[in-house]
C-alpha cells in the first residue's frame, strides 16, 4: 500500500526541519560507536569490577569474547504494574547464556505512580521524573561495557524517560520490555460512578475503596487506556518491542517467553553481526510519526504531546502539536477503550490488538512500512501476534475480523474519521484537547470563567455548592514552571457530575489531564503557562470563554484594549515548593520548557542542534 500523501508530506517536513539537529545526533552515535572500548581493553582495574559478582558468568565477561546485555529495571514491588519486573533479571539471564552472552543487570531508575499521588504533594514531582528516569539510565549505561540494553519499564513516565535515556547511548541495539496488564476487574464504568457519587457526597469512603481494590486488585498494569498502556502501544508501533508482546497477560506462560526471547532477540542485534541494529536509527522521523499515528487511532494519553515531543528531541528531530493535529484530521479511531469506551485493554488485546490495528493502519498507507524495528527490517512483521506451540514461541497472523467492533474496528467502519486530538489555538494560547469521549454537543461552549489556583480550590467549592451554572472551570498555574504540571484527575468526578445536571461545563489549565481526559471537554496545556506570562494569568470570574473543539479555538471575550492593560494574577503562595521532596526539583521548575517544546528540564535546545 502507497503511503498517504498526507503522512509522507509531514514527515518530509519533520526531516527538513530536524536536518541540523538529526545530522548532530547521528554523528555523536556514530563517535559513541567507535570510539567505545571493548571490555578487554579497558583497565584490569575497570573489568575487575565489571565482573566481581558475576557469579557463573566471571569467566566469559573477564574474556570479554561474548556480547553482554545491560538491564536497566524499573522494578519495585509496591507498585502492580513494575512488581512482576522482579522475575525478569533470572530470565534474561538465562536466555542470554543460552545464545552465548551474558546479561547484568546496569542500574535501576525510579517508578512512581500517578494513582498514588494524584492530588497529593508527590504528584508535582510526576512528570519530572521522566528526566530523572532519563538521567538514571544513562548513568546505568554510562559503566560502557554493555553491547546492547533491555529496558524493563511500564507507566507512565518510566518508558518515556527510559527511551530519552537510552537515546544517549544510540548506538547500542534496545529492547523494550513489557509487563503486561492484571486481570480485568470491575467495569471501568462503574468505578467511575462510584467516583462520581462519591464527590458529590453519595457514597462512603468504605464503599470507594471496595471499587477501587476491585478494580486494581492484582499484579500487572493497570486496565484502562491510560498513559501506561498507551506507553506499550507506542513502543510496539515504533518497532522497540517483540511483535504482538505490549498486551499479554502478566503471569503467563507467554509472558515469561517474550521475556526471554527479547533477551535472545538483544543478542542477536549487536554490534559486528549481520543485523546490528542500534537504537538512534530504529528511532527516525518516520517512527516517530508511526507512533503519532497509532496514539490518535487509539484515542491514546494526551500525555503524549508531551512525552514525544521529548523522546524525539533527544533523538535529534523536532515534532510539535501541529503535527498532531495535522495527523489527527487524516487518522481514523479504531479503538473504544476506556476512558474512550467501555472495554478496558484485555479486551482490546483478545478483539485482536496490536496486530489487527497494525494491519489496518498498514493497509490504509497511514504508517511507514519501510523503517527498521528490533524484529528485523519493515514493520509487517508486527501485523503477527505470539503464541505458544508444544512450549515454542512462535508467531501467527493475527486475526483479518475484529473479534469485538464495538471495541475494535476495521478501517472501512471506523468509530469516528479522524483521531480526535485538536489543538486549540487563539488569545489564551496554544493547548491541547481529546475529543474522543466528549459528545458532538458538549464540544463547544461560551461560559463565563470560574477561576482556581489549584484543584483543591475547585473542589472545596463544588462541595460548597457554589458551581450551580455553565461555566469554564481554570485552573492555573499548573505547568511545569509553576509546580511540575500535575495531572488533575481528581477534577473529573465533580465536573462530570455538573455536565450530568445539564450544565455546560469546561476545563481549561496548563495542568494534565493525562489518558484519563474523558467526556468533558478540557483544553489542557496551555502554553505559555501562567507562570511564564502566558494570559491565563489575566482572566478573571465572570470573562466568557469561547472553548470550540472544531473549529480548534480558545478565546477569552474581552475587548483588546482592556485585555491588554489588565494585569496578571500573581502566583500563589503557600509553600508549593516544599515537601515531599519538591525542595530537590527547583533547578527542574526553573529550566523546564514549555509544554509543546516537551516540558522538559534538559532546555530548549535538547534536539543535537547545539553547540
Amino acid at each position: 500500500m502507497a503511503l498517504n500523501p498526507h503522512v509522507a508530506d509531514l514527515t518530509d517536513r519533520i526531516r527538513q526541519r530536524s536536518r541540523v539537529g538529526r545530522e548532530a545526533y547521528l554523528a555523536q552515535i556514530r563517535e559513541a560507536a567507535s570510539a567505545t572500548p571493548h571490555r578487554c581493553d579497558v583497565s584490569c582495574a575497570n573489568l575487575a569490577h565489571t565482573f566481581a559478582a558475576a557469579g557463573a558468568d566471571q569467566a566469559a565477561l573477564r574474556e570479554g569474547r561474548q556480547p553482554n546485555l545491560g538491564i536497566v529495571t524499573a522494578y519495585n514491588d509496591m507498585l502492580s504494574a513494575h512488581q512482576p519486573l522482579g522475575a525478569y533479571p533470572a530470565w534474561i539471564k538465562a536466555a542470554a547464556r543460552a545464545a552465548g552472552a551474558t546479561a547484568q543487570v546496569a542500574g535501576g531508575v525510579p517508578a512512581m505512580c500517578d494513582g498514588i499521588t494524584q492530588g497529593q504533594p508527590g504528584m508535582e514531582l510526576s512528570l519530572f521524573s521522566r528526566d530523572v528516569i532519563a538521567m538514571a539510565t544513562a548513568v546505568a549505561l554510562s559503566h560502557n561495557v554493555f553491547d546492547a540494553v533491555l529496558c524493563l519499564g511500564v507507566c507512565d513516565k518510566i518508558v518515556p524517560g527510559l527511551l530519552i535515556g537510552a537515546l544517549q547511548f544510540g548506538h547500542l541495539p534496545a529492547v523494550f520490555v513489557p509487563g503486561g496488564p492484571m486481570p480485568s476487574g470491575i467495569p471501568n464504568e462503574e468505578k467511575a460512578k462510584v467516583r462520581q457519587r462519591a464527590a458529590a457526597g453519595q457514597a462512603s469512603r468504605e464503599e470507594l475503596l471496595a471499587a477501587e481494590a476491585a478494580s486494581y486488585s492484582a499484579p500487572g498494569t493497570c486496565t484502562f487506556y491510560g498513559t501506561a498502556n498507551s506507553n506499550q502501544m507506542l513502543m510496539e508501533v515504533m518497532g522497540l518491542h517483540l511483535p504482538g508482546s505490549a498486551f499479554v497477560p502478566t503471569g503467563s506462560p507467554l509472558r515469561e517467553a517474550l521475556t526471554r526471547q527479547a533477551a535472545t532477540r538483544a543478542v542477536a542485534l549487536v554490534a559486528g553481526g549481520p543485523d546490528y541494529t542500534p537504537l538512534g536509527l530504529v528511532v527516525d522521523e518516520r517512527a516517530l510519526v508511526n507512533g503519532m499515528v497509532g496514539l490518535l487511532a487509539t484515542g491514546g494519553s494526551t500525555n503524549h504531546t508531551l512525552h514525544l515531543v521529548a523522546i524525539a528531541r533527544a533523538a535529534g528531530i523536532r515534532i510539535d502539536w501541529s503535527d498532531f493535529d495535522e495527523l489527527s484530521a487524516h487518522v481514523p479511531l479504531l479503538a473504544r477503550v476506556y476512558p474512550n469506551g467501555s472495554a478496558d485493554v484485555n479486551a482490546f488485546h483478545a478483539a485482536g490488538g496490536m496486530g489487527f490495528l497494525i494491519r489496518e493502519l498498514l493497509d490504509l498507507g497511514l504508517l511507514h512500512e519501510d523503517v527498521l524495528t528490533v524484529a528485523g527490517p519493515g514493520l509487517r512483521s508486527y501485523t503477527q501476534a505470539p503464541e505458544l506451540r508444544a512450549g515454542e514461541l512462535r508467531w501467527r497472523e493475527s486475526p483479518v475480523l475484529s473479534g469485538d467492533e464495538g471495541i475494535l474496528r476495521s478501517a472501512a467502519r471506523p468509530f469516528a474519521p479522524d483521531g480526535g486530538l485538536r489543538l486549540l489555538t487563539g488569545n489564551l494560547g496554544r493547548s491541547i484537547i481529546k475529543v474522543a469521549a466528549v459528545k458532538p454537543e458538549h464540544r463547544r461552549l461560551v461560559a463565563p470563567a470560574r477561576v482556581f489556583e489549584g484543584q483543591e480550590a475547585l473542589q472545596a467549592a463544588y462541595r460548597a455548592g457554589e458551581l450551580t451554572g455553565d461555566l469554564v472551570a481554570v485552573v492555573r498555574f499548573q505547568g511545569p514552571r509553576a509546580n511540575g504540571m500535575p495531572e488533575l484527575h481528581q477534577l473529573t468526578p465533580p465536573l462530570a457530575n455538573l455536565q450530568d445536571h445539564g450544565f455546560k461545563v469546561a476545563l481549561v489549565t496548563d495542568g494534565r489531564m493525562s489518558g484519563a481526559s474523558g467526556r468533558v471537554p478540557a483544553a489542557i496545556h496551555v502554553s505559555p503557562e501562567a507562570l511564564a506570562g502566558g494570559p491565563l494569568a489575566k482572566i478573571r470570574d465572570g470573562d466568557l470563554i469561547e472553548l470550540d473543539a472544531e473549529r480548534g479555538r480558545l478565546e477569552v471575550k474581552v475587548d483588546p484594549a482592556e485585555w491588554a492593560l489588565r494585569p496578571a494574577a500573581p502566583p500563589p503562595g503557600g509553600g508549593r515548593t516544599h515537601g515531599s521532596g519538591r525542595e530537590l526539583f527547583g533547578l527542574f521548575r526553573a529550566h523546564a520548557t514549555e509544554a509543546e517544546a516537551g516540558a522538559t528540564a534538559f532546555g530548549p535546545d535538547f534536539d543535537g542542534s547545539r553547540p
